[in-house]
């Protein structure tokens, strides 16, 4: 497991670990079964407290991505296909939404919206 934190983000440190940990999940870095590390550790390691950790991992819980068992601690939840691209359609979702309402709020129009996310998808194909 790689986290890594900016301070330079606008995301709140939980969501930069949720994010960071989805990623690795829905990449296949992590899989279903692995143990996430305590989260004591994991603030100590990021010199942070425990509150963040600790929200990040109850969000985690809550969309899925992870189960909890008590006195044997945070594992990577089963993911099947189905399961998979469901919550990978989800964090797309939440941030095209996010990205939709910046856009409106610029005043661009949907084509206009959706011409940039085309270039933008072009630009990042390998």
């Amino acid at each position: 497991m790689d986290l890594s934190l900016s301070g330079s983000s606008p995301l709140p440190i939980y969501r930069q670990l949720f994010d960071q940990l989805c990623s690795q999940i829905l990449d296949g870095r992590l899989k279903s079964g692995d143990a996430l590390p305590p989260i004591r550790t994991v603030a100590r390691e990021l010199s942070i407290s425990v509150i963040p950790v600790k929200r990040a991992w109850e969000e985690l819980e809550a969309a899925g991505f992870i189960e909890s068992f008590v006195g044997r601690g945070c594992f990577i939840a089963p993911m099947g296909t189905d399961k998979l691209q469901k919550l990978k359609q989800a964090m797309a979702a939440d941030k095209l939404s996010d990205a939709a309402a910046y856009c409106r709020g610029l005043g661009l129009s949907r084509e206009e919206a959706a011409a940039l996310l085309r270039d933008a998808w072009d630009s990042t194909e390998p």
